[in-house]
């Protein structure tokens, strides 16, 4: 996953997600990646299949989500005009992941561009039953039962990385993605990196980029942006992350200024 460039080093979650306030996007999968100038996608929200990764397979490497967003129908309300409308959902039992992560390797097989699977909000799957310590391993196993070279990645907000159940998953992980939800926060993020490296030892880190601030229903300030990007370029200068993402291609026409910048920004680095 080394990086020669800023560039480089850089992702885009792909895919078509629904959030309160945020309307369908323009930009289609594979259309992220082409704004930002970027080749590396992480592939969300759409089933992992021939056809999906298909509007994919001229990017250099993708990362599907395997704790699987599902989009469920709201019907239409009787005496109530307009469509039916879909939402999404996050299925992270941790039998969709294995079974999901099978089905990325050999998908991988056909797919070579395919370079890994993440488990998105990897804590979604401590709410289920079926969940145990063994669990990341036996996720990590199913990633590794047709292509022994793909990389698991789980979701980490940088709250949690005090928390103790993370033992398990850094034994079976790869990388870390690692976030940081409220942009005031961002001040913080050489601070978050340092405890992430150290409690996940040895594990490349790729840094969460978010144009939307969640929380507040809004976008994340530019000047939070600014800041945020300066930090990661001295940190990928420093070899401390391995990379960026950012979320995403749904929400460029969403935040548009806050796109461009992280674009130009790509651009003159």
């Amino acid at each position: 996953m080394s990086a020669s460039s800023f560039r480089e080093a850089g992702w885009v979650w792909e895919g078509q997600g629904f959030d309160p306030d945020v309307p369908p996007s323009i930009y289609g999968v594979g259309e992220g990646a082409t704004y930002f100038g970027l080749d590396r996608c992480n592939l969300m929200f759409h089933p992992n299949d021939e056809i999906t990764l298909g509007k994919l397979a001229d990017r250099r490497e993708v990362v599907a989500d395997i704790s699987k967003w599902k989009f469920v129908e709201i019907p239409r309300q009787d005496g109530v005009a307009g469509g039916v409308g879909f939402r999404n959902w996050r299925d992270s039992d941790p039998n969709t992941a294995r079974a999901e992560a099978e089905n990325l390797s050999r998908l991988s097989l056909q797919f070579p561009n395919v370079v890994g699977a993440m488990i998105d909000d990897t804590t979604g799957m401590l709410e289920y039953d079926d969940y145990g310590p063994d669990a990341p391993a036996a996720v990590r196993a199913a990633l590794h039962s047709a292509n022994p070279d793909l990389k698991l990645w789980i979701v980490v907000y940088w709250q949690q990385l005090t928390e103790d159940y993370w033992e398990p998953f850094a034994e079976a992980i790869d990388v870390v993605h690692l976030w940081v939800g409220d942009p005031w926060k961002l001040v913080n993020l050489e601070e978050y990196v340092n405890t992430c490296g150290e409690v996940f030892p040895g594990k490349e880190i790729i840094v969460g980029s978010y144009l939307r601030d969640y929380s507040r229903k809004q976008e994340v300030p530019t000047e939070c942006v600014v800041q945020q990007y300066e930090i990661m370029y001295r940190l990928w200068e420093q070899e401390r992350i391995a990379g960026y993402s950012i979320l995403g291609a749904c929400l460029i026409d969403r935040h548009p200024d806050q796109a461009e910048f992280i674009r130009n920004f790509i651009a003159d680095h």
